[in-house]
Order: C-alpha cells, then sequence, then structure tokens
C-alpha cells in the first residue's frame, strides 16, 4: 500500500464528511516534532467557500481521530492539520507485501550503429587504420581512427566530402562498404557485451539505428505528403512556426540531406513509428545526454504531427567532473573509459576492503566496486553536473553504494547470529509492537518506500530513491543502538526482529531497483 496515497483518501473523506464538500486533501510529510503528516487542503478548500480555515479544518480533524489510523490530528497555523499514524496500524502495514510500479518495461539499445561517422570511419580506416588493432581493441582502434580522420577533414573539405560519398555508398547498399560496416559493428559488439556483462545490465532488444534503414524513405515521403516537412535548400525539413517554443530556434529538423542521406533524426521518427505498432508502446523514456534537449523537442513536436499519441520523455543527464569542476578526463586529456574506471574501483574497493579488516573474495569485491560506481551515478540529480570523488564513492560511510551494502549485510547477520530463519517469525504469526520512539520512526520511513519508487516512476529521478534507502539505513543504525534486538525477551523480541527482517528485505529490494546487488555477507 502507498501510505501517502492512502492517508489522501482518509483526508478527502474526511473533508466530505465534515463540510459536505469534496476537496483534495492534499497531504505532505509532516515536521516530525509536530506529526508524520500535514493535511493542507483546508486552506484552498476555505478560500472556494469564503470561510474562515480553521473553522473548518477543526471539524476536519475531529472527523480524522476517528479513523482506525490515525491515532493524532491537530490543527495549527491558520488551518493545516497535523497527523499522527497509529502504531497499530503500522505494524499491520509493514506485515503485508509491497508492490512495485508494476509496468511491462521493454529495455532497447538504440545504438547509433548508422549514420555520418561510418562515412569517415571508412575513410580513416583506409588512410590511418590497422586490421590487427581492430581486431584486438576494436573501440580503442576506432575512437584512434576516428579522431585522426575527423581532425584531417576539418582542416581539408576534400576529406569530409569523400566521407560523405562513402557514407551515401553505405546506406545505398554498396557490398564492400557494408561489409566493412559489418565488422566496425560486430567488432563493437563483442567489446560492449563484456561491459555490459560487467555492470550486469541487459537488454530486450538491440534494435539500433540500422535496423530502420529500409522505412527511412517511406518516412520522408509520408513527411512530405502530409506537409509535415519541406524542401530547403535542397534538404527535407520540418520547420515549427506553429510552436512557440521551438519557433525560436533557427535550425529545422533534418531529414534528409541534399545529398540523399538521412540523419539520426530520420531514424529516431522511424523508431517512433516502429514501435508504436509492433511493440504498442504508451510510454517511451530516452536516456539521452541533456545536450541533446532541442533534438528531442523537435522529434517529440515531428510525431505529434504524425498522430503519434504516446507519452514521450527525455531524461537528460549532466556531465561528470573531476574534483577541479572541469569534465572528468584522464591526466593526458583524453576521455577516461568505463573498464578503466571499473579496474580503479575494483582496487580501491579491495584496498578499502582490506583498510577495515574485512576479507572479501574477488567476485565480492567487483559486487562492491561496481555498486559504488552505480550510486555514485543514480544518487545525484540527474539534470545537475556532479564531482566524481573517488573518497565519496568508494566508502562505507555516507550516502554511498558500499554503506548501503554493508548495512544490509550487517541487518542480515543479526539472523545467522542469532540461527533465525526469518519465515519462522512469520510463520509463528509474530506480530509487530511499536512502542519505542526508534521503532515507530523506522516504520514510518519502512512504509515511505512505496512512494519513493512510484514517484522515481513518475519523475525519472533515482536518486530519490537513494535518498530513501540511505535515510533507512540511518534510521536502522539508530534504532540498533537504542532498541535491544537479539538480547530483548519475548514479544518485543520477535517484534524487533521484524523490523529488521522488513530492513534487510526492502535495502535488498531498493538496492535491486537500481540495479545493484545487496550482498548478505561483507
Amino acid at each position: 500500500m502507498r501510505l501517502l496515497v492512502f492517508l489522501e483518501e482518509v483526508g478527502s473523506a474526511a473533508i466530505q464528511a465534515a463540510v459536505g464538500s469534496a476537496a483534495p486533501a492534499i497531504v505532505r510529510p509532516a515536521d516530525p516534532a509536530h506529526g508524520d503528516y500535514q493535511l493542507n487542503g483546508v486552506l484552498g478548500l476555505a478560500k472556494q467557500l469564503g470561510r474562515p480555515p480553521r473553522e473548518l479544518a477543526e471539524p476536519i480533524a475531529v472527523e480524522l481521530r476517528k479513523h482506525p489510523a490515525i491515532a493524532a490530528a491537530t490543527v495549527a497555523g491558520p488551518g493545516f492539520i497535523n497527523m499522527r499514524v497509529a502504531p497499530a496500524f503500522l505494524a499491520e502495514l509493514l506485515l503485508g507485501t509491497l508492490a512495485f510500479v508494476g509496468h511491462a518495461v521493454t529495455r532497447d539499445n538504440h545504438l547509433g550503429d548508422w549514420g555520418t561517422q561510418f562515412g569517415l570511419l571508412i575513410v580513416g580506416m583506409r588512410r590511418h587504420g590497422s586490421q590487427a588493432a581492430l581486431a584486438e581493441h576494436p573501440v580503442q582502434e576506432l575512437e584512434r581512427v576516428y579522431k585522426l580522420v575527423s581532425a584531417e577533414a576539418k582542416g581539408n573539405p576534400a576529406i569530409g566530402d569523400e566521407a560523405r560519398a562513402e557514407l551515401a555508398k553505405l546506406q545505398k547498399g554498396d557490398p564492400g562498404n557494408r561489409a566493412q560496416w559489418e565488422s566496425f559493428i560486430a567488432a563493437t559488439r563483442v567489446e560492449l557485451d563484456a561491459i555490459y556483462a560487467r555492470l550486469d545490465v541487459t537488454f530486450d532488444l538491440w534494435r539500433g539505428e540500422s535496423a530502420y534503414e529500409d522505412m527511412l524513405p517511406g518516412v520522408v515521403a509520408r513527411l512530405l505528403k502530409d506537409g509535415i516537412a519541406r524542401y530547403d535548400q535542397d534538404a527535407v525539413c520540418v520547420f515549427f512556426e506553429d510552436d512557440p517554443e521551438l519557433s525560436k530556434s533557427e535550425a529545422p529538423f533534418i531529414v534528409q540531406k541534399k545529398d540523399g542521406a538521412f540523419l539520426y533524426g530520420t531514424t529516431d521518427v522511424a523508431t517512433v513509428l516502429w514501435r508504436q505498432e509492433h511493440l504498442g508502446t504508451e510510454r517511451a523514456i530516452y536516456v539521452v545526454d541533456k545536450r541533446q534537449g532541442l533534438h528531442f523537442k523537435q522529434l517529440f513536436a515531428t510525431v505529434r504531427k504524425l498522430g503519434v499519441t504516446m507519452q514521450l520523455e527525455h531524461v537528460g543527464f549532466g556531465t561528470i567532473l573531476g574534483r577541479d569542476g572541469k569534465p572528468l578526463k584522464t591526466r593526458d586529456g583524453t576521455t577516461i573509459r568505463l573498464a578503466a574506471l571499473l579496474d580503479e574501483a575494483e582496487e580501491r574497493a579491495g584496498a578499502l576492503m582490506r583498510e577495515e579488516g574485512i576479507e572479501l573474495a574477488p567476485e565480492l569485491v567487483r559486487t562492491v566496486a561496481v555498486g559504488a560506481v552505480k550510486y555514485a551515478d543514480l544518487s545525484q540529480n540527474r539534470n545537475s553536473d556532479y564531482r566524481f570523488d573517488w573518497d565519496k564513492l568508494i566508502s562505507l560511510k555516507g550516502n554511498s553504494g558500499p554503506y548501503l551494502q554493508y548495512a544490509h549485510a550487517r541487518v542480515r547477520a543479526i539472523f545467522r547470529k542469532g540461527e533465525i530463519e526469518p519465515q519462522a517469525l512469520l510463520a509463528d504469526g509474530a506480530s509487530i509492537e511499536l512502542s519505542h520512539d526508534a521503532e515507530l520512526l523506522l516504520s514510518k520511513r519502512l512504509l515511505a518506500f512505496a512512494d519513493a519508487v512510484h514517484l522515481v516512476a513518475e519523475t525519472n529521478q533515482p536518486h530519490l530513491l537513494c535518498e530513501h534507502l540511505y535515510s533507512l539505513a540511518r534510521d536502522f543504525s539508530a534504532f540498533y543502538e537504542q532498541c535491544p534486538v537479539l538480547k530483548a525477551e519475548g514479544a518485543s523480541r520477535r517484534a524487533r526482529l521484524l523490523l529488521c527482517w522488513a530492513t534487510a528485505r526492502q535495502l535488498a529490494r531498493g538496492l535491486g531497483l537500481l540495479g545493484i546487488t545487496a550482498p548478505d555477507r561483507m
């Protein structure tokens, strides 16, 4: 159950019963000194009815106190109502099974495997490439060649013309260019598979830009036929004179260049149409650098003109900075490769564990290292740039992946030490009694999980779940310091063990939703 949604319903019912008017309760978390939650909807209702807010709030508070889930409801300020949830109700909720959002998700790795860069690579491999290096280190060799030929093209227009000609040949099916392109893709895929396996990342589909090649002429023809696109300087473009925001940009959305070549905007339109027809997609989330914001605004506006009704969202993200506040680079000024970053994370994780006197198998060190890297990225507000700090990333203290993994392992250790099976507690019909302040605080934090998960799904901001899990770990630590568990007796011991079980389960589930493994031992 989503507690916040439930309290909204309770609050709205109390308003209806007390005032005789339907109005949203607008329930939000409260200052803990005054209550668990605060009902804020009275102010808007009072303005609508032309009555003093406190005059309305008092009978609503009376109605709230009648509900078994509400232990206290008091009017504060100009007409807010502070509520405390009944401990017995919280205890009953904690024993229920939590459900997640429940969407059927298709993870599609939409690789940029078609377009201008391959014309440059074909020319570059001819001028600078090594087949031996391509076979041994494909991505590094392609990056080396691409940088060389791109730099040359800037100072020599003939190379750019040659690359565009090779791209046009590729897109028209030239056998030689097609074979070379396929070798680039195959070699790259081997290295990508290794990195994704290391990160424990999987996809349901690998439909890159090239998968839509056959659709592209039809996409352009349809845009022209429907009057959505028009020729401009021999290129096919979509303009947005009717859009107040996009009309400010002088750059059109180009779907075909004057030499006949298609762009990634063309394949993006085709992708939307394919997903609508073949997957029945209702919501598409594009996780791409925020600097591509204008492109996606133009893409979404274009497919809307084609009658696409699916929910389309660009989930942009900021830049990773070094400690100096500049984009993260190696010492020689080149971009840090992910494989090298993971290698260093493993080295640092192993060193940290040795310093702490913790002996971990190499597989578990890798689990901690990967979890640290993932959490460091996901715990930031994705819209902001952030500074990459190894000391914070690989730490058993503070808001870090290793800290949360260690917190989970500590809770699991309680059951090993006590030789207790959590399922046996449930089978014995143990209940949860919430009498200590630390027990109440922990239970309320646990019950905020469902709301946090739903909020992440609605806003595409995973750092909100990270914040919840970090707060949960801290609240559990306070509970464990103040409330003896294994040394407690009778019903109190069973109740506290159940709180431990619920905490371990939620930490594992929450980290799992972030793609991070929660080890049982550390």
